[in-house]
C-alpha cells in the first residue's frame, strides 16, 4: 500500500509499505480521506510538532475515514464495506485517572494518538490506503454522511468538545460543570447549551470555523468570528457566524462578550481578547499556545475577574459531532482544498501557506467502492 510518510524537515515522500493484516480485536480500514491538521503540518516543516521529535519515519494523519475491508477474530457488528471514521486516541496502560479527573481520558498522561511522534516507536497515522485499527476505535458514520465528511468529525469533535468546556466556569445549562454525567459519560442533552448567548470566537482557521458551528448547534443566538483573513472570515459566514471582524487593520474586538473562544493560539491576540471579554466572563482556550515563553498582556484577567479555561482534544466527543452531521451540521464550506494522495507534499505545502487562502485541505487516499 501506499502511505504518506515524513522523513524529515522537508522530506516527504510516498511509500510503499506491506498491506496490514487484522490481529485480534482489530478492524482493517480501507481509507478514503484525511484531513490535514496544523501538527501535519509542524512535522512537515519542523519535524516535530510541540515537544514531540521525530526520531524515525511516520505516516501523518488523524483526521481520517474510509470502509471497512476487514476484521479480526473477536470482532463483531462491523461488517465489511460499512462506511466509518476513527477517534485516534488510545491509552496506554491502565488508563486510571484520580476522581477529579473522572471521565476526560483526554488528559490521561500517555495516549498514543494517530501521526504522533510523542513516543518511540511512534504512532503512525492514517495517511495511508489502508490501517488497521482497535475496534472500539471504529465509529460507523450515520446515514448520509459521506466519508469525506465523516474524517471531519475529530476537528470538529475538538470544537464540540470546546464548547462543552465553556460550561466549566458555570452559568450554562446541563448537569456536570465540564457536561459529563455523574459517573464521568459525555452526555449529548443540554452540557454545553448556548442557546441565547452571544459568543465570539477569535481565529477563524478551520477549529476556529468549527467553533462557530458548534456555537450554532448548540443554540448560541449570535456568533461573532475575527481573523486576520478574509478568506477565513468568508468560511466562518459560511459555517454559520452571523457577524465577522476583520482585525487586520487594526480594528477591535467588539466589547462587553460575555463567552469567548480564543481559536487562534496567537500569544499577541490575548491581550485584546482579555479586553473584549466582558468582566466575570469567560475565554475558552482552544487554539494551541506555544510551549515555549512568549510576551502576552493579561492584566485584564486578574481585573476582570475572567475565567480562562483549557479545552485539549476532546472525550467522545466525535459521537456528538457525528450525530450533529447527521442532523443536518454541514461541515462541507470549512473544505478549502482537495488533493490525491500522491500530491501530498503540494497539499501539505498549501496548508502550510497563509498566502494559499486555504481553510482545511483534504486528501483523498483512496477510492470508494463504486469509484474503484
Amino acid at each position: 500500500m501506499r502511505a504518506v510518510v515524513v522523513h524529515g524537515p522537508g522530506d516527504l515522500r510516498i511509500d510503499e509499505r506491506p498491506d496490514p493484516v487484522p490481529g485480534p480485536g482489530e478492524v482493517l480500514l480501507a481509507l478514503e480521506w484525511g484531513g490535514i491538521c496544523g501538527s501535519d503540518v509542524a512535522y512537515f516543516k519542523h519535524g516535530g510538532s510541540g515537544t514531540a521529535t521525530l526520531r524515525h519515519p511516520l505516516v501523518l494523519g488523524h483526521e481520517v475515514a474510509g470502509r471497512i475491508a476487514g476484521t479480526g477474530p473477536g470482532v463483531s457488528g462491523l461488517a465489511a464495506g460499512r462506511p466509518v471514521t476513527v477517534h485516534p486516541a488510545e491509552l496506554v496502560g491502565d488508563g486510571r485517572l484520580p476522581d477529579r479527573l473522572a471521565g476526560r481520558t483526554n488528559l490521561y498522561p500517555r495516549v498514543r494518538y494517530f501521526g504522533s511522534a510523542a513516543f518511540d516507536p511512534h504512532t503512525d497515522g492514517g495517511f495511508s490506503e489502508y490501517r488497521v485499527v482497535r475496534a472500539a476505535q471504529v465509529r460507523p458514520l450515520p446515514e448520509g454522511v459521506s466519508t469525506e465528511q465523516g474524517a471531519l468529525a475529530e476537528p470538529l469533535a475538538v470544537a464540540m468538545h470546546a464548547v462543552r468546556r465553556a460550561g466549566a466556569a458555570g452559568g450554562l445549562a446541563g448537569g456536570a460543570p465540564d457536561g459529563r454525567a455523574d459517573d464521568g459519560r459525555v452526555t449529548d442533552g443540554r452540557a454545553g447549551d448556548l442557546r441565547g448567548r452571544t459568543v465570539l470566537v477569535n481565529g477563524a482557521g478551520p477549529i476556529g470555523s468549527l467553533v462557530v458551528a458548534a456555537a450554532k448547534h448548540r443554540g448560541a443566538a449570535t456568533v461573532i468570528a475575527a481573523d486576520v483573513s478574509a478568506a477565513s472570515l468568508a468560511v466562518a459566514r459560511a459555517m454559520g457566524a452571523d457577524e465577522t471582524v476583520d482585525v487586520s487593520d487594526g480594528t477591535a474586538l467588539p466589547r462587553d462578550v460575555e463567552l469567548v473562544f480564543e481559536a487562534s493560539g496567537a500569544p499577541a491576540a490575548l491581550g485584546p481578547v482579555l479586553r473584549a471579554t466582558a468582566p466575570g466572563g469567560t475565554v475558552v482556550q482552544v487554539g494551541n499556545l506555544p510551549g515555549a515563553a512568549v510576551a502576552a498582556a493579561l492584566g485584564d484577567l486578574v481585573t476582570r475577574e475572567i475565567t480562562w479555561i483549557g479545552s485539549y482534544r476532546f472525550v467522545e466527543e466525535i459521537d456528538d459531532a457525528l450525530l450533529a452531521m447527521r442532523d443536518g451540521l454541514d461541515v462541507s464550506p470549512v473544505i478549502s482544498h482537495r488533493f490525491g494522495l500522491e500530491e501530498a507534499a503540494r497539499a501539505l505545502a498549501t496548508a502550510a501557506d497563509p498566502a494559499s487562502g486555504s481553510s482545511k485541505v483534504m486528501l483523498r487516499l483512496g477510492a470508494a467502492p463504486g469509484e474503484r
